[in-house]
């Protein structure tokens, strides 16, 4: 218990606006709105494309469950849920606070021909706007770090997850070993929020990001917090040097 609400304390201290009168919620969801047309451009630029690689491995763990029904919780300009299509479910539901963001992955899912098969819903992930057990795998690409209420949202997410359903997230993490931690830790306080002041209208956003990734508990504490939450078999795998996490759990 102590964990989740250490965890609480900090992720309050961080938000994108610090000056804000806004929840952290309403702050985040502004904030991606802000970014939104320059967002998938940057993200391919500070990842340098890996993270294309790592949807990849979420999306082939996700296909051994073979599901039918897919939820990506902050779906973002909708990547997982493009990719996501690739296992041929019968639908896939796409869910994000940033009309922003929504807006542009409207527009991929019609350049992609996917209007049928991919539903694009502006929503909460702490108040999901679906039936108990209504889909057979849930997805969060680095957006669980962005919770208001990290345990009320995974609650959320168990509620709609179908018994034996898959849940899958890819987060940021922190590397652990010389001279990665120390390579990282400098392109995360100094070269991200650079690039975000070049080429992105929000300059507080770049900043915000990488100091929410900086306090996330991953690795094994995460895992607890998934156990603590009611899920089963929570695992984790490092991602290029511990740069990143995918974890899964179970109903």
């Amino acid at each position: 218990m102590y964990l989740c609400e250490n965890y609480f304390l900090m992720s309050k201290k961080v938000t994108p606006y610090k000056d804000s009168t806004l929840s952290k919620k309403e702050q985040v969801a502004q904030m991606f709105d802000n970014v939104s047309n320059n967002y998938d451009f940057l993200n391919r630029i500070m990842t340098f494309g890996i993270d294309i690689k790592w949807r990849k491995k979420v999306v082939a763990l996700v296909g051994k469950n073979n599901p039918k029904t897919i939820l990506d919780i902050a779906t973002g300009t909708g990547d997982f849920a493009i990719m996501l299509a690739k296992l041929n479910p019968t639908k896939i539901t796409g869910l994000d606070l940033s009309k922003g963001m929504l807006d542009i992955g409207i527009k991929k899912v019609k350049n992609n021909n996917l209007e049928g098969l991919i539903d694009m819903v502006l929503g909460d992930s702490e108040k999901l706007p679906f039936e108990d057990n209504s889909f057979d795998a849930i997805t969060v690409g680095f957006g669980v770090r962005n919770f208001e209420n990290l345990d009320k949202g995974l609650q959320e997410i168990l509620r709609v997850l179908k018994p034996k359903g898959i849940f899958v997230v890819l987060e940021t993490s922190q590397p652990e070993k010389f001279p990665i931690k120390q390579i990282f830790n400098f392109y995360s306080k100094y070269i991200i929020p650079t690039i975000g002041k070049l080429f992105s209208k929000d300059k507080r956003a770049y900043t915000y990001l990488p100091q929410s990734a900086a306090i996330f508990p991953y690795g094994k504490k995460f895992n607890n917090i998934l156990e603590k939450n009611g899920f089963n078999n929570a695992t984790n795998k490092p991602l290029t040097f511990g740069v990143a996490s995918i974890y899964t759990a179970t109903k």
